[in-house]
């Protein structure tokens, strides 16, 4: 009864060995699925990173967009107010000219009648 108790007991270490080996296996084969999966999820972050930074771009380009035309409709809008001051700095002027002739006209004949 020994000899079977002994080939029994070698029996069910060999089968539990078997059975942790296959269970390295697998785990072997899990692991190399979890990497798998790690590579996929790292590939799709990537991608919506890319995406992330290609709207980031297309919002700071409208930006700047937006900045050129705000400075070019500021520097219109400049050109027609110094045309309109320089126009009315010529009237003034010209209103400036006009007096300085009647005050010379007036001394000259001021002059003349006295």
């Amino acid at each position: 009864m020994s000899e079977s108790q002994s080939r029994y007991s070698i029996v069910e270490r060999l089968t539990q060995r078997k059975l942790d080996i296959m269970g390295a296996k697998s785990d072997l084969k899990e692991e190399l699925k979890h990497k798998q999966q790690k590579i996929e999820e790292l590939r799709k972050d990537m991608e919506n990173w890319n995406k992330d930074v290609e709207e980031d771009v297309k919002r700071e380009r409208r930006a700047k967009e937006r900045l050129i035309e705000k400075a070019s409709l500021e520097y219109q809008n400049q050109i027609e107010r110094i045309t309109e001051k320089e126009l009315s700095y010529d009237q003034k002027i010209e209103a400036i000219e006009e007096a300085l002739k009647s005050i010379e006209e007036i001394s000259r004949s001021s002059l003349v009648n006295n």
